[in-house]
């Protein structure tokens, strides 16, 4: 099954004496980069994040952050420093008469400054397991999210791949008759006034070119990667490293198709065949 390197998860748990929320993000990256941001009193479990995380991603680049909730006083509010947050706000209004059009003092903002919120100090070992517990339900979440997008990747991957393998046998029932009309070209152009020149020298002239010309064994190949990008669309575990490979090899097979050409109709496809694996190709930089 596919995957995206690109999704989101955020989750909460919260109770009177405070909670944990995690906010996940993850990118497309050549390889598996974790950042992770932790309170200071859980610095400890970086490691344990990290084993986590990458034992459920392949790649991507992944920003971890770990944020402290505070919990509810006796009345069921805040635990409030009501003399840091008058400071603050009376600080952020000093600061708002040297700006000639300053916004307004933004309560929520006042509540975010260190201390002002109460919080009472977590037990380091039983805040580090519900922060653990939580984080393998953030992942769930946002494996979930990269295999739906990895999904609607897939449908336009086999798409395109459809398309280009559309292409390959219409081009080989055509090459027969571009190969004899290039051949009809060449008589009459030699059939022209001009010095004598041996027939059998002719044709083999002819024959010279033709093989040149012959494209059958790029069209084989086109169609032996098309089948190889199919089968590796279904395999289990990150094959994105493997598809921009296969696609390579695709445009590799496209190219020689068009420096080969020597009819407006190959020129064509060669550059239908390069929009097409250019297509996938974008795609298949997201995919893990």
């Amino acid at each position: 099954m596919l995957r995206s390197m690109t999704a989101f998860a955020h989750v909460e748990s919260r109770g009177d004496r405070g909670g944990v929320e995690w906010e996940i993000r993850s990118v497309n990256n050549r390889y598996l980069d974790v950042n992770v941001r932790l309170p200071e009193d859980l610095r400890g479990l970086d490691p344990k994040v990290r084993e986590r995380v990458g034992a459920r991603l392949g790649r991507g680049k992944v920003d971890c952050t770990l944020r402290a909730l505070p919990g509810l006083d006796s009345s069921g509010g805040l635990p409030i420093d009501h003399d840091l947050a008058a400071r603050v706000a009376h600080a952020a209004r000093a600061v708002a008469e040297l700006l000639p059009a300053p916004a307004p003092v933004n309560p929520v903002d006042v509540l975010r400054w260190p201390g002002v919120v109460q919080a009472p100090a977590p037990d380091p070992e039983r805040a580090g397991h519900a922060a653990l517990e939580l984080l393998d339900r953030a992942l769930d979440d946002l494996v979930g999210m990269r295999e739906r997008e990895g999904g609607r990747i897939g449908a336009v991957i086999r798409e395109r791949l459809d398309a280009l393998a559309a292409e390959v046998p219409r081009l080989r029932g055509m090459l027969p008759a571009i190969v004899q009309s290039f051949g009809e070209r060449m008589r009459a152009r030699l059939a022209d006034p001009g010095p004598s020149l041996d027939e059998g020298r002719v044709e083999q002239e002819i024959a010279l070119i033709a093989q040149r010309m012959d494209v059958a064994e790029e069209l084989d190949r086109l169609e032996a990667h098309v089948e190889e990008v199919r089968a590796t669309l279904d395999e289990p575990g990150p094959v994105g490293r493997r598809l921009d490979f296969l696609m390579q090899e695709l445009n590799r097979e496209a190219n020689t198709l068009g420096a080969k050409s020597a009819s407006i109709v190959t020129s064509r496809a060669s550059v239908d065949l390069k929009v097409l694996i250019e297509q996938m190709r974008e795609q298949i930089q997201n995919v893990e």
